[in-house]
């Protein structure tokens, strides 16, 4: 049974505590779910817990739009109130109110 609980949802926009991006989250892992190569990639002293929620973001910085995979310790909430400006965010999420996205309805089977 998994006992954690994500401090952040499917829509929000976050940023990076360390990092100069921010970007809206569109889906969670309840802990770690990447690759052990890309987890031993992270320098050991900044390397982040296994055991907590990650976040797949659309994200942005000064370099442009790409897809970041964050822990939740190194998010913070983006009180910016703006929209991402990510060319992938039109067909994830319905709109943007209120400094959140709203997913779009997925088809029930």
């Amino acid at each position: 049974m998994n006992t954690h609980i994500a401090k952040f949802g499917i829509g929000q926009m976050v940023r990076h505590k360390n990092f100069p991006f921010r970007g809206v989250i569109f889906d969670v892992d309840y802990a770690y779910a990447n690759s052990e190569q890309w987890w031993l990639a992270i320098p050991e002293a900044d390397r982040p817990a296994k055991d907590q929620p990650y976040y797949h973001l659309l994200a942005e910085s000064d370099d442009g739009a790409y897809v970041a995979y964050v822990s939740e310790q190194n998010l913070a909430p983006d009180e910016s109130g703006k929209p991402i400006e990510h060319p992938e965010a039109e067909f994830i999420f319905a709109g943007f109110d209120h400094g959140c996205y709203r997913p779009r309805p997925r088809p029930m089977h």
